[in-house]
């Protein structure tokens, strides 16, 4: 008589994360997949494409799409990033919509949750991350406020992206959506991003972090150049564009400190990522009311 095995089907699927600006979308992906593979900042809408991160288990392969935070803009640009955010609904297999709840629902989680009402098909995790931010009197109006947003999501998961709180008991609840399917991915690729995008990416959180409320969201990145050298070292030229004048010299800074500190930081973690040496030049060009025009933009890496 021939002995039965159990056989555990094998799961894959994408997984839409979607939420406002800030509250810690980008995060949560990089801590599921092990590596950074979306820039985090404390600025709102660092992200501005679709980025795939690839989740490998041994019985499944979570592609998590961050998105750009859905917010109402001001610019071109952030019509495009909420176009992306959007967009990334209708394929989805589950949908993670993350918000901050430290705070009550504002406008902007409204707006979201109207969306997912007319473009989602897919089952709706509330993922109310922050928590350890959250005061104790306002647990349970916090979480009944978001919990009326969608009234018919399917679970909901209190986090902490940062520390990864309760992120074993999500990905628990997340396996339970995602439908039977082989990988879309190798068991090694972790992002569809290519370098170069990612080293223009990289760049931008830098200046980010580094300037703080100074410079604002008007600066992109484009990759000038991108040369394999005889020696082995990897030549990567970028250019940094900003709105303003007064921009220019704080990204530059007294006798180019500021720049040297950003493209050091840069080229670092490119190095570790990338497990090779570079050699990373910047510059800094003014380029007016570039977020509204889509010709330009559409040209740039971040």
């Amino acid at each position: 008589m021939m002995s039965e095995t159990t056989h555990t089907p094998f799961k894959s699927g994408f997984v839409a994360v979607v939420g406002k600006p800030n509250v810690g979308k980008s995060t949560l992906v990089n801590h599921f997949v092990g590596r950074k593979v979306s820039i985090v900042s404390p600025r709102p809408q660092t992200t501005r494409r679709r980025i795939l991160g690839v989740m490998n288990l041994p019985n499944a392969q979570i592609v998590f799409v961050d998105t750009p935070g859905i917010h109402k803009p001001k610019y071109k640009l952030g019509e495009r990033m909420v176009e992306e955010a959007v967009g990334s609904l209708p394929d989805a297999d589950v949908i993670l919509f993350v918000v901050d709840a430290s705070r009550p629902p504002g406008s902007e989680d409204r707006m979201i949750a109207e969306t997912l009402q007319k473009e989602a098909k897919a089952p709706i995790i509330l993922v109310l991350n922050k928590a350890d931010k959250l005061p104790i009197d306002k647990v349970k109006p916090h979480t009944e406020a978001y919990w009326a947003l969608v009234p018919n999501h399917a679970d909901w998961m209190m986090t902490n992206a940062l520390k990864g709180h309760n992120c074993d008991k999500l990905l628990e609840q997340i396996l339970k959506y995602l439908p039977e399917a082989p990988p879309y991915f190798p068991p090694d690729q972790i992002t569809d991003q290519p370098e170069r995008l990612f080293a223009a990416e990289l760049i931008r959180e830098k200046v980010l972090l580094n300037t703080r409320q100074e410079v604002p969201h008007g600066v992109g990145v484009a990759i000038e150049r991108w040369e394999e050298r005889p020696n082995g070292v990897l030549y990567i030229a970028a250019t940094v564009y900003v709105e303003r004048e007064n921009h220019k010299g704080i990204l530059i800074g007294e006798k180019g400190k500021m720049l040297k500190k950003i493209g050091q930081q840069a080229r670092q973690e490119l190095e570790l990522w990338m497990g090779r040496k570079i050699y990373l030049e910047l510059w800094v060009k003014v380029r007016e009311n570039w977020r509204n025009n889509p010709a330009f933009f559409q040209q740039l890496e971040s």
